[in-house]
């Protein structure tokens, strides 16, 4: 049907398929798809879409005022399981013209905080695809809600209190977990310790001293063991860009080894922004 890396223009695909010209998401009415679209013009108004690893996509739902709301193309999105459509993801290449880039499946959803068109914070929605072709795929069960054993999805809105927990909480809950989760393919970005219940999803550049999209930016997260994550923390260690372990000083060799550290991990996977918040980090190791 659509062929990966190749560039349709979005007039032709609507006039043969049917679906809302405009719409971020755009399902069907004539056929079992729907149709999302990704591109960087969306981010001054908080979509803020990735790849969070080679196989899972995270897509920031519709709505460009108040809390998004699981209503039009968020709805299809939430029971495209049940309702048996097809997602295709597309991206923006230039104005009108769009590169198909995979059929993906939903897997999760989240909430996440950001602004709206007119600048107020709110609540979003964070949808979490897969690539369809990969069937073997190993997401823990803690991160794909969309399983078989549900033939229909349950959703209930938070109410004012559980709202502000959302959107107030540290690291940890939401969206943003879920991303570095993610991000990190499940494992201590360190030792790679794979229990996902006790893995901590810890800020880089420390959430008391980042600004808001410092705080929201899946770069500034790694994912560590608990040893790992408070010594971290503390700054009693970081890592070189290369991704080598760095011990400080304040403990001596002996307790790191008694703490199963012993200077030779190292992070295969950094980013040039996991690089951006390392430097900072590393200035205030001790």
């Amino acid at each position: 049907m659509f062929k990966e890396g190749i560039v349709y223009k979005r007039s032709t695909i609507h006039d043969q398929y049917g679906g809302n010209r405009q719409s971020g998401i755009s399902p069907s009415a004539k056929h079992p798809y729907i149709f999302i679209f990704t591109g960087t013009e969306g981010k001054q108004y908080g979509y803020k879409d990735r790849w969070e690893n080679n196989n899972v996509f995270s897509y920031t739902g519709e709505g460009q005022v108040g809390d998004m709301q699981f209503t039009k193309g968020n709805l299809a999105l939430l029971e495209h399981h049940s309702s048996k459509k097809k997602v295709f993801l597309f991206k923006y290449i230039s104005k009108g013209f769009v590169e198909f880039v995979s059929e993906v499946e939903a897997i999760d959803f989240d909430f996440f905080e950001t602004k709206d068109r007119n600048g107020a914070l709110r609540q979003g929605i964070k949808f979490f695809f897969k690539r369809n072709n990969i069937r073997d795929y190993d997401i823990p069960d803690q991160l794909n809600y969309f399983n078989e054993s549900r033939e229909k999805p349950f959703y209930k809105k938070p109410n004012r209190t559980e709202r502000k927990g959302l959107i107030t909480s540290r690291v940890g809950q939401g969206a943003y977990r879920k991303s570095i989760l993610h991000r990190w393919e499940y494992k201590c970005a360190a030792s790679g310790y794979r229990n996902t219940e006790i893995l901590i999803a810890s800020h880089i550049h420390p959430w008391s001293k980042a600004n808001d999209d410092e705080r929201l930016d899946v770069d500034n997260g790694i994912l560590l063991s608990p040893d790992y994550d408070a010594l971290f923390d503390k700054h009693l260690i970081s890592f070189e860009n290369t991704g080598k372990i760095i011990l400080g000083d304040r403990i001596a060799s002996s307790d790191y080894i008694k703490l199963g550290i012993n200077g030779s991990e190292k992070i295969k996977n950094i980013s040039q922004g996991n690089v951006f918040y390392l430097e900072r980090h590393r200035e205030l190791l001790v």
